[in-house]
């Protein structure tokens, strides 16, 4: 019979959009292999068709475990399994698009070391979430494992780099890229591998920092979102006099970008300069973002021709209505760039290129050419501690009905009032709100944000 700990244990790391936890007292080779046999029980009923499924790790160490162990069930299961090795996430979305497969890469992103975890696909980087397939994977997982009576599959090894960095140079003219000084962070994680093989066939004097694969983050974490965790690229860019600074996360799929001046870049800005830059060449296309960027990106979009659509967070969210819409770009304020000729998938390092190819043509510095997208003050995400989410939402919700105000439920509740607008979502794993507010000026951010930080406690009672 299952144990009440390997319940607890799979209630623990199964999340909304992914799997993660702490190795080895949540997630260790056990729960690893009853969720490759959960992997291939969602596979025979969602896409009997497809018969083989790429695996790749990043740097942690106890990937090599978890990856051999959740392979090994997937064999057991009659389900070829493709070693990819050492991979980003977004190199999976790659191959799992051009070999047409389902995947799943071992990673725990920006977590710190003690975690790992994993991302799953479909075939052709679709995506799976909670909702379409991980609770499933849960249940199955936490029953009864037996060991299957049938032929059991091969594995084979591949490496997909060239492929993937020949994709990558795709989506810019390599031609126009001129030899800026750029400083990259890679913070121990995979894009101490992918970042210099798609930068170094290239004419741009990169300066890395922090380039050898370690999942133990001797440096600093893996979580450039983190202003702190960004010290230490802003003062190179400033000490060597650089164009640009890009930091990636852990697994590299996301990356955020600070100026000559070493100001960062938030989300949203980079957001609007990619999606200018893709309409460019996509006339009249659409181009999505989720509720939390700035109004700066719907505008951006607006007067570049193109059509503005927007989504909730998460980026199985963004994928699907990708799908519907042939969106031909995507962007969220955390960094997550997604594009249609990536198979909707997320990638920094296309999402970087565009800016360099941006910057490479432009005469000015950074500092300038993104000044026309950097219209707001915003307030970042404001986590807040609550015993009632809804309560708290309700309470806030009726007292601006009351003003008039304009309001919608797609995620969590969001309040515009013209010159200035906020969200408020409640987290998916915690007691938490989440407060992101913008106004036109940081005076007015601020006390807009106080007075809604005050409507809050009072929905508490």
């Amino acid at each position: 019979m299952t144990t009440p700990d390997v319940r607890e244990q799979l209630a623990a790391i199964v999340k909304a959009y992914d799997i993660r936890g702490l190795f080895p007292d949540q997630f260790n080779a056990d729960i690893a292999k009853r969720l490759g046999a959960a992997f291939a029980d969602f596979l025979s009923d969602d896409d009997p068709e497809s018969r083989t499924v790429l695996v790749g790790r990043d740097m942690r160490a106890s990937g090599v475990e978890l990856a051999h162990a959740f392979s090994e069930s997937l064999l057991a299961h009659g389900y070829d399994v493709v070693d990819l090795g050492l991979i980003s996430t977004d190199e999976l979305y790659y191959a799992s698009g051009v070999l047409d497969a389902p995947g799943a890469v071992f990673t725990a992103s920006h977590n710190p070391a003690q975690y790992n975890g994993i991302k799953m696909c479909r075939r052709g980087a679709a995506p799976i979430s909670g909702e379409s397939g991980l609770r499933r994977m849960q249940a199955f997982a936490a029953g009864e494992m037996t060991e299957p009576q049938i032929e059991p599959g091969t594995l084979t090894s591949r490496d997909v780099l060239n492929g993937y960095v020949a994709h990558l140079h795709s989506f810019v003219d390599i031609a126009k890229l001129r030899p800026l000084k750029v400083v990259t962070d890679t913070a121990n994680g995979m894009g101490g591998l992918v970042v210099p093989a798609a930068f170094s066939p290239l004419v741009l004097d990169v300066d890395y920092l922090y380039l050898e694969l370690d999942g133990t983050f001797p440096n600093h974490p893996a979580d450039p979102i983190q202003p702190e965790n960004q010290a230490d690229l802003m003062a190179r860019v400033l000490e060597t006099g650089a164009d640009i600074g890009l930091a990636f996360d852990g697994d590299a799929d996301r990356v955020f970008i600070v100026d000559e001046l070493a100001n960062p870049l938030s989300g949203s800005i980079t957001t609007a300069m990619v999606a200018a830059a893709i309409l460019s060449r996509n006339p009249g296309a659409t181009v999505l973002h989720n509720l939390i960027c700035s109004k700066a990106v719907a505008e951006v979009i607006e007067e570049n021709g193109g059509t503005a659509g927007r989504t909730r967070v998460g980026h199985s969210f963004i994928k699907e209505e990708m799908a519907a819409t042939n969106a031909v770009f995507a962007g969220e304020h955390s960094g997550h760039y997604y594009f249609r000729d990536n198979f909707r998938a997320d990638s920094g390092l296309i999402a970087a290129l565009v800016v360099l190819e941006l910057l490479s043509v432009s005469d000015v510095p950074l500092s300038e050419l993104r000044k026309p997208f950097d219209r707001y003050a915003a307030s970042g995400e404001i986590n807040t501690t609550v015993a009632d989410a809804q309560a708290v939402i309700d309470h806030v919700a009726q007292h601006f009905d009351a003003l008039g105000a304009t309001t919608d439920r797609l995620d969590g509740l969001t309040v515009d009032l013209g010159d200035w607008w906020f969200n408020l979502r409640p987290s998916n794993t915690e007691p938490l709100l989440r407060l992101n507010l913008e106004a036109p000026d940081a005076e007015r951010c601020a006390a807009h944000v106080a007075d809604v930080q005050a409507l809050m406690r009072l929905g508490e009672g």
